[in-house]
């Protein structure tokens, strides 16, 4: 979705900059350190205004959270509400991930959230979707052993896809409906809509999601360029 032009961005930014981390990639490693405590550690990648983060960390404040966002007239906001509720267990840096591994090291995750996610939808831009086989496997060389991946989205044919993907690498599928908010089911992340969620829920259109993690068994690595 296109996002219209702010005006004075950059000095909004500097106003609201509690909250966010600008090199990121330094903190490799460190992010113990940014947080000043043990807690678990979980990352959104592309946390778009920000509704779902921060509820999460206003919700479980054992909990320490990164917000991931590379439009920074869309981070502001994040900034913005971040500021106003002043959560201590939240942090937000403004890039678009192109390798996890720049910027955390081998099990330094929690878990990842991946909420409606571009779905990339022409065949040769496969690789670029972010439950491709090469990204999921990425995220779980960063997160924790036992740690877990959340998805959700809107759109069937990558909902498909991502079920291929989890299920080709081995992976154990925790938690799995095609109708989140419509099925009995009794999931956290119903209590965490994103802000587009709330106007696909208002459509009556069916939010896919899954939460998964890697088992011992699966592999590392898998052949081929799929």
């Amino acid at each position: 979705m296109r996002q219209r032009n702010v005006k004075n961005l950059q000095g909004r930014i500097e106003e609201n900059s509690t909250h966010l981390i600008r090199e990121p990639k330094t903190m490799k490693g460190r992010w113990k350190e940014v947080f000043g405590n043990d807690h678990p550690i979980y990352l959104e990648v592309g946390s778009g205004k920000g509704q779902f983060i921060l509820k999460r960390a206003a919700s479980m404040r054992d909990n320490n959270y990164i917000a991931c966002e590379g439009q920074d007239n869309v981070c502001l906001r994040v900034l913005e509400k971040a500021e106003e509720a002043g959560l201590d267990n939240l942090k937000v840096f403004m890039e678009f991930i192109h390798d996890i591994h720049e910027y955390f090291e081998e099990g330094e995750l929690e878990g990842v959230f991946l909420n409606f996610s571009d779905p990339w939808p022409k065949e040769r831009h496969a690789k670029r979707r972010l439950t491709h086989r090469r990204n999921l496997m990425g995220f779980f060389q960063v997160i924790k052993p036992g740690g877990v991946i959340e998805f959700k989205t809107d759109n069937d044919s990558l909902f498909e896809f991502s079920l291929g993907e989890i299920r080709d690498l081995g992976y154990e599928i925790l938690e799995l409906t095609e109708d989140l908010h419509a099925d009995s089911c009794d999931y956290l992340s119903k209590e965490f809509p994103t802000e587009y969620e709330g106007r696909f829920m208002e459509r009556g259109k069916n939010i896919n999601y899954v939460k998964f993690r890697k088992t011992a068994e699966a592999a590392d690595e898998t052949g081929g360029n799929k």
